[in-house]
């Protein structure tokens, strides 16, 4: 295994009763990148994530975190967010990350001085002696993912951390996770909203059905699909779509279709020298959420997705 991953799997398995819920997942997650996991519901996102830390135990395979084969050995120098969100209401928002803190070794001084320098710069310096039963969802969910950092830990995992945000704390979750990073920390988070990936993740992978369907770059997923030209003529004719790739499609008053193998500038050529012009043109590349339809529709396909 190698000393540049924070966080190594290999042929993880976990079942509950005859569902193979991860089966066969292998990751490797750099020490100081930002990675994702994503998946549809009912993936295995969730329970991929506890197996890793050792909350379950696997049924077959292998996992390492920060170097330690047995995950629960580094969980001082973890944080973790899970998809069940839950605080103590009665107690003030500052004593709650400090409380959280405490858990994983740091003193009760410097946990309170951190949680107010935290939400302070979470826009929350407010609240900082409000309970958190007085607090909306999302500034209480805020508290809690405040309380997973405050210890500054070497690797941050976040289990769907998004959910049930609205769109301004959506944006200061992004920056806390951005911040983590620059910090020196590992963040792995688990999502099934593209957007959040396609902006901060470094590196990323796609699992359905309990089996991990790609890894690699953002890049690398748009890349699984070719891009789209769509082209405006500036003297429309029928007899264009003769010249225009086979899978060309009508969109307005132009034409739609696959970005060619070869390139585009042959069949710009030919358009020209036929007197059909070149009264617009882009080409789009795919998008992550368009890379993802299409990986975990092929799992389904197969007839093996969750």
């Amino acid at each position: 295994m190698a000393d540049d991953l924070a966080v190594f799997a290999e042929h993880l398995v976990k079942r509950f009763g005859e569902r193979r819920v991860v089966d066969g997942i292998d990751l490797a997650v750099p020490r100081g990148a930002i990675y994702g996991v994503l998946g549809p519901n009912g993936a295995g996102k969730t329970t991929t994530l506890r197996t890793l830390l050792g909350i379950i135990e696997p049924d077959e395979g292998r996992r390492s975190v920060l170097g330690h084969f047995a995950p629960r050995e580094a969980s001082d120098r973890v944080g973790y967010l899970p998809e069940e969100r839950g605080l103590y209401p009665s107690m003030k928002a500052r004593d709650a990350i400090a409380f959280m803190g405490a858990l994983r070794g740091l003193d009760r001084r410097t946990g309170r001085t951190r949680a107010a320098e935290l939400m302070e710069a979470a826009g929350l310096g407010h609240a900082v002696d409000e309970k958190i039963k007085k607090l909306s969802k999302g500034m209480a969910q805020l508290v809690q993912l405040l309380g997973s950092v405050v210890h500054r830990p070497d690797l941050l995992v976040l289990d769907e951390p998004f959910s049930g945000l609205d769109p301004v704390n959506q944006e200061k979750l992004e920056a806390l996770i951005l911040t983590e990073r620059d910090r020196g920390a590992t963040v792995l988070f688990s999502t099934h909203i593209m957007a959040h990936a396609e902006r901060v993740c470094d590196r990323l992978a796609i699992i359905a059905g309990g089996k991990r369907r790609f890894e690699g770059t953002v890049d690398d997923a748009r890349g699984t699909l070719p891009s789209r030209v769509r082209y405006l003529p500036t003297r429309p004719d029928a007899a264009i779509a003769d010249v225009l790739p086979h899978d060309a499609v009508p969109d307005g008053a132009g034409w739609r279709f696959q970005l060619p193998a070869e390139g585009i500038e042959g069949l710009l050529v030919t358009l020209i020298d036929r007197g059909y012009g070149i009264g617009g043109l882009s080409i789009e590349r795919p998008g992550l959420h368009d890379a993802f339809v299409r990986i975990v529709g092929k799992a389904a396909d197969a007839g093996d997705a969750a």
